[in-house]
């Protein structure tokens, strides 16, 4: 009896517990949806890691105010403040210390463009930046930096590293396959090197980049390519540094541009957060309208039934999951077309075909506009090419049609370690996949193909989608990788964009008429916390999850950054010179 009393008092002290924090975090919630002032600034701090979009029940994060920061609340703050008579103007602090991409921070530099076009001020605040931040400071009013930042402005390079020789050592002997040369992945774990195709395939991706780059500071500061050669040579500016040489346009503190843009009668500045903003609905800014684009975000690794993060690898994206979002959109009436934003280097192929069938699906039903961020490549592409109309950034990584496929003989580590194994089969091939041998010779032709047919029968899938030969798609194929202006110019996509070119042309093949609004609804919701709980569908172990991934990735290996930078911050006596 006094055991069945403990745990009655045991599990209704733990759902007081619960539901206290539950009400708590709603309360704090709801404090931050005050009133947005009138002369108010938007602050967005680009600090840390940047995805896409939410990841999967990341709902402590949305109660919190803690969540990472996503590119798409970004451009939905930037463009609920063009129209915005409360907001004045938008600071963006900037930092070397965040993980968007060039993609990206190009969107984003498009957005700033049209805040400043509606009249309003955006001035970059940053501590340090890197070339790739200033690429976004470049396209602001002004840029500040305090006494002790620094830019590090250096040419470009591209670092693969190689495991091969470690796999070696401890007794484990890849049996890969790859189509084909430049597939650069692969040779992770069958070279100590780059192999001559994927150094040809990064030098002109790199010359892509470097074009691009050096247009953009040339039209947002006025830099010209020589001028940004000699800043690379000088590679390391202190503030002051940075000044001299019109990199920045003051050295400024934070509180000193804070007293700067206040209000005269203000104690401070009425600044708005990202959080706080991203609660402000665009309908009440007269951004809506009566038929819906829907945004179906598609970002992470492809990989098994439904979306997930794994602690090591991040956020998966699950063929089911997007799947049925899509069908969510193919039954809404409302919907008129759908934007399938596409942040993914690849992953299973055939959960990448599942996808892209569910997207050739909704096509069948309404237009889709596939809209790539960073990357859309390999799978990332699999799951674009069905859709009506392809459209990538510039910037955007995209293509790397191949494969690669094997196995992995663990039998040598086993050794090491006193790991016997014995067998017995029936029927022929039964050790094809065994785990403790290599591949026999007629194995691995069989397997190779295979391998091979499998990729035929998508490339020539892709030829006659993209109204080409086989021959001219295989040109295109093997594992290259291009720029989005480059998979424009080669047939691979239809047209150069971000999601706000993506939705304008959404509403052109749904025949909105162009002066008409849309109302934007983006996919996956989010779930709050009741829901969560309720849910049954295992989103708690997500959340779990996802704060062991955002440990992993935001706290050691930003630690470790910040040490690699800063050696001088590592005690001498754990030092190795």
């Amino acid at each position: 009896m006094k055991s069945f009393i403990r745990s009655f008092f045991a599990s209704f002290l733990a759902l007081v517990v619960l539901l206290l924090v539950v009400v708590g975090a709603f309360a704090i919630k709801s404090s931050q949806k005050e009133k947005i002032d009138d002369h108010s600034y938007l602050v967005i701090d680009m600090y840390g890691q940047v995805l896409e979009y939410a990841p999967p029940s990341d709902v402590m994060g949305q109660i919190m105010g803690g969540e990472p920061e996503t590119l798409q609340r970004i451009l939905s703050n930037l463009e609920k403040a063009q129209v915005d008579d409360r907001i004045d103007g938008v600071i963006l602090k900037l930092s070397m210390n965040n993980t968007a991409g060039y993609a990206m921070m190009q969107e984003v530099r498009g957005a700033i463009q049209k805040v400043r076009e509606s009249g309003k001020k955006v001035y970059g605040f940053a501590g340090s930046m890197d070339r790739r931040a200033y690429m976004l400071a470049a396209a602001c009013d002004s840029i500040f930096m305090p006494q002790a930042a620094f830019v590090s402005m250096t040419g470009f390079a591209i670092t693969s590293s190689h495991i091969k020789e470690t796999l070696e050592k401890l007794g484990i002997k890849p049996n890969v396959h790859k189509i084909k040369d430049y597939k650069a992945a692969a040779e992770a774990v069958t070279r100590s090197d780059m192999s001559d195709a994927v150094r040809e395939n990064r030098e002109w991706m790199l010359d892509e980049i470097w074009e691009m780059y050096i247009a953009s500071l040339h039209a947002d500061r006025g830099l010209s390519e020589e001028k940004i050669v000699s800043l690379m040579e000088h590679a390391l500016f202190t503030a002051e540094g940075a000044l001299e040489h019109g990199l920045i346009d003051e050295i400024l503190y934070w509180d000193e541009l804070e007293d700067r843009l206040k209000r005269e009668k203000d104690d401070a500045l009425r600044a708005v957060s990202q959080c706080r903003y991203a609660d402000v609905e665009a309908g009440k800014l007269g951004l809506k309208g009566k038929k819906k684009i829907a945004v179906i975000h598609a970002q992470g690794t492809i990989a098994g039934r439904r979306n997930t993060v794994n602690p090591f690898f991040g956020i998966i994206m699950g063929h089911e999951s997007i799947a049925d979002e899509l069908e969510r959109a193919r039954r809404d009436d409302d919907v008129a077309a759908v934007v399938f934003r596409i942040d993914s280097g690849g992953g299973e192929s055939v959960a990448s075909d599942l996808i892209g069938h569910a997207v050739e699906l909704t096509a069948g039903e309404k237009p889709v506009v596939a809209s790539m961020v960073d990357v859309a490549g390999s799978g990332g592409y699999h799951i674009a090419y069905t859709a009506t109309k392809i459209m990538a950034n510039e910037m955007s990584v995209t293509g790397s049609i191949g494969s690669i496929s094997g196995k992995f003989n663990i039998k040598g580590f086993h050794d090491k370690l006193g790991i016997t194994h014995d067998h017995v089969t029936k029927g022929p091939m039964g050790l094809i996949w065994s785990e403790y041998r290599d591949f026999t010779d007629e194995e691995r032709a069989r397997f190779e193909e295979n391998h091979w047919e499998d990729f035929d029968r998508w490339l020539q899938d892709v030829a006659k989608r993209r109204g080409m030969t086989y021959e001219e798609a295989e040109k295109l194929a093997h594992g290259r990788v291009w720029s989005g202006r480059q998979a424009k110019d080669n047939g691979l996509i239809d047209e150069v964009g971000g999601l706000e070119e993506a939705i304008a042309l959404a509403k052109e093949l749904a025949e909105i008429p162009e002066d008409e609004k849309v109302s934007v609804v983006h996919y996956p919701q989010q779930k709050d916390l009741v829901e969560m709980i309720m849910s049954g569908e295992g989103d708690l172990s997500v959340l779990t999850r996802w704060a062991l991934y955002r440990f992993i990735q935001d706290d050691l290996v930003a630690t470790w950054n910040h040490l690699a930078q800063h050696p001088e911050l590592v005690d001498d006596r754990f030092r190795i010179e």
